[in-house]
């Protein structure tokens, strides 16, 4: 390579001393760099070897054909997602008729529920008891019909019992309450889960009383229990508090 140079350096300069003899003398030619007079032909040799490179311009057709792959890919994914959301909107519609649907129920519920309560209420007067509590049994009857259309509606949805639990929820736990205050009254004897299931005529298979439901009901009515044989108690209404004040005046 050194050698090349050294042999392309003297042709250079003759063809550059050609160049500047050939101008009159009128004119004043600049010094040129013998090494960059070199630089400019290897760079001149170098763009006439190197080939041309293609165009980067696709053709039409090409273009055409990613363009409606492009449009095609966007459209099918935009067709999906409308699907999706449009099934989603009709499940939220159909959960929504459910809930209706039960919530009309509940609220006749809570009306067999007030009279039955009120009912019970009358105990503590001097009506006699088997009046009264023929009055909460009739209340039992329609409490037993309401739960069995909670039943049919729940059969159009299988396996979302608990999904819809929390509407009647409240409203079940207080008919426990009422019907183990009317059972104590008629037997003396507390309410078994099997016994509220029978009553309301509930199947555990299809749709039957949550054992939670039936604990709470029977907290709460063991709770007033408890709060009516304190108040007793501590104003002394009991008969053994009676007896043992009696025994004390008579000392």
């Amino acid at each position: 390579m050194r050698a090349a140079f050294r042999t392309a350096i003297p042709a250079l300069l003759s063809s550059s001393a050609a160049a500047v003899a050939a101008f009159p003398p009128c004119f004043s030619v600049p010094r040129v760099s013998p090494l960059l007079l070199l630089r400019s032909s290897a760079f001149s040799s170098a763009m006439a070897n190197h080939p041309t490179p293609p165009s980067s311009s696709a053709s039409p057709s090409s273009s055409t054909a990613t363009a409606a792959a492009t449009l095609g890919s966007s459209s099918s994914f935009s067709s999906s997602m409308e699907k999706q959301f449009e099934d989603f909107r009709v499940h939220l519609e159909e959960s929504g008729s459910v809930r209706e649907r039960i919530r009309g129920v509940v609220m006749e519920m809570e009306g067999a529920i007030r009279l039955m309560h009120s009912s019970l209420l009358l105990v503590h007067q001097s009506l006699p008891a088997p009046e009264v509590l023929e009055k909460a049994r009739v209340q039992i009857g329609v409490l037993k019909d309401l739960f069995g259309r909670l039943a049919e509606i729940l059969r159009e949805s299988p396996g979302q019992y608990y999904r819809y639990h929390g509407d009647w929820r409240s409203e079940t736990q207080t008919v426990v309450s009422l019907l183990a205050f009317l059972h104590w009254l008629e037997t003396g004897s507390l309410l078994t889960h099997e016994e509220a299931e029978k009553k309301l005529g509930l199947s555990v298979s299809e749709f039957g009383l949550d054992i939670e439901d039936y604990l709470i009901g029977m907290k709460y009515d063991l709770r007033r229990v408890e709060e009516v044989y304190y108040d007793v108690k501590i104003r002394g209404l009991s008969s053994g508090g009676s007896t043992k004040d009696q025994t004390t005046t008579q000392a």
